[in-house]
């Protein structure tokens, strides 16, 4: 059986050389397709780079599996064994039109325990990354515990869609939080959002639809640090259907719970 350690050096190096792809992509023209609306996109990078990440892990690790957003990998039903939950780009529309602000995502689970995650913000060229209970890290630097925060105080992630009129929460409940926080942000990249949280660059991260290869990686770094994550209505976060999220420091948990959707039956 693979070592947590061996796997962490691999799936660092693939990290990087797949960045470096991705950089050098940004001369040439993307050919991009709709998934399932005009605003889920993939491109050829998206599945280049999927691809690359399942050819490696397979002739490194062969027994172990692969559940990746575009569909290269293994057809995952559960959690046993040892599986890598791979997003090649999150922020597809950012990496489309921006060429930045868009991340690599991978968190690697040992029978649906989170042992290792990762979240390499490309352009930037900052590998935010944890092995369980050894610490986070973005590069060398080890993140600190996260400090108590009060929604007076905070900088919440969130994206607009949530307090507007949508199928998935009453704008309502959410729209108090955004007018008592000290401010609001929104960077179209669940994977680099999470990272910020556990760099303690943003406060709390809020959304209401994600997949398990959007934050698999990224909420290992936000609990190493002591961080506080569940879904919206405060229960564990399903691995394998996708959920919503709520991320945040300590203290906030409690506080937007108690003050904002306690009670409340728009969820």
């Amino acid at each position: 059986m693979a070592s947590v350690k061996e796997m962490d050096t691999y799936a660092k190096l693939w990290m990087k050389e797949a960045g470096s792809r991705l950089r050098a992509s940004f001369n040439t023209k993307l050919d991009i397709e709709m998934k399932t609306n005009p605003n889920d996109l993939v491109t050829n990078m998206d599945k280049a780079i999927e691809k690359f990440f399942c050819d490696k892990i397979g002739e490194v690790f062969p027994d172990h599996r692969i559940f990746g957003e575009e569909g290269m990998g293994n057809d995952i039903k559960d959690l046993k064994g040892t599986v890598w939950i791979i997003d090649p780009i999150d922020g597809t529309l950012n990496f489309i039109h921006q060429q930045r602000d868009f991340a690599i995502s991978l968190g690697v689970y040992v029978d649906g325990i989170g042992k290792i995650g990762m979240v390499y913000d490309v352009v930037s060229d900052e590998l935010y990354h944890v092995i369980k209970g050894r610490g986070a890290y973005m590069d060398d630097q080890r993140l600190p515990t996260l400090p108590s925060a009060s929604v007076n105080r905070s900088i919440v992630s969130i994206n607009a869609s949530w307090v507007t009129e949508n199928r998935r929460i009453d704008p309502s409940l959410l729209a108090p939080l955004v007018r008592d926080a000290r401010g609001t942000r929104s960077y179209g990249s669940a994977a680099l959002e999470l990272a910020f949280v556990a760099a303690g660059r943003i406060d709390a991260y809020i959304t209401m639809r994600l997949m398990p290869w959007d934050f698999a990686g990224g909420v290992l770094l936000v609990e190493e640090v002591g961080g506080e994550v569940s879904n919206i209505k405060g229960d564990k976060l399903n691995f394998l259907k996708g959920d919503s999220l709520f991320v945040s420091k300590p203290g906030l948990h409690e506080e937007v719970f108690d003050k904002y959707l306690s009670g409340n039956t728009g969820l």
